[in-house]
């Protein structure tokens, strides 16, 4: 019975994110998912992302949080809009939650939008929100064996970004060990292996966006 219900859930939940994309498409906007543990560097990797595009994307984020809008106010200092959601204990966004926060914003001055996920690898990987992309955030701290650990996410992947580079000299994380797992699980998937502390990688990541 619990199968059933977990089903029934998905099978609504995928039947809003069509919607979802739909309207999106209809409005000529790119939606980017990110996904991460907490303080890999979602929040600090917007930061860079709209200091560098400016005004030559017409972005906006919707900010995934359990409590507090703390992140969404490091966000608005961009004069970017940002929508707040806090799921007051839910472990991720959902269509639904997606679909609210875009009948608050006004799609027709946008061409991007962000949605910084709740902090988690699990949960938000099985939940379809319309997206165009998934992005796979990791940061060096965490260790390199998270591929393989949350192998759903990197498959899903569009694009994984590993966070904080600049720490690799101060602990044990194998470069090459995590290159592995990323092309045993998605071949061809592109790695940004980046630092928001000192800027390094970035400009790859910022490619990537212009192209999408």
């Amino acid at each position: 019975m619990e199968i059933k219900i977990m089903k029934n859930v998905l099978d609504r939940n995928q039947d809003k994110a069509n919607d979802n994309r739909k309207l999106l498409s209809d409005k000529g906007i790119t939606m980017i998912n990110l996904i991460s543990a907490p303080g890999s560097g979602k929040t600090s990797l917007l930061e860079k992302t709209l200091d560098h595009f400016g005004s030559m994307r017409k972005i906006g984020i919707i900010e995934g949080d359990v409590a507090t809008d703390h992140d969404a106010r490091r966000l608005a200092i961009f004069r970017t809009p940002v929508l707040q959601i806090n799921t007051e204990g839910g472990c991720h966004l959902d269509s639904h939650s997606i679909d609210k926060a875009l009948q608050n914003l006004d799609l027709g001055s946008l061409d991007l939008i962000f949605v910084e996920n709740v902090g988690n690898l699990v949960c938000p990987a099985a939940f379809d929100l319309g997206e165009n992309h998934k992005v796979a955030i990791v940061s060096v701290p965490e260790g390199d064996d998270k591929p393989v650990k949350y192998p759903l996410l990197f498959r899903q992947a569009s694009a994984i970004i590993l966070n904080k580079t600049d720490l690799i000299p101060y602990t044990d994380f194998r470069m090459d060990r995590f290159r592995s797992y990323i092309r045993d699980l998605n071949g061809s998937v592109p790695l940004f292996e980046i630092s928001c502390s000192t800027g390094s990688g970035l400009e790859y990541w910022f490619e990537w966006v212009k192209q999408v």
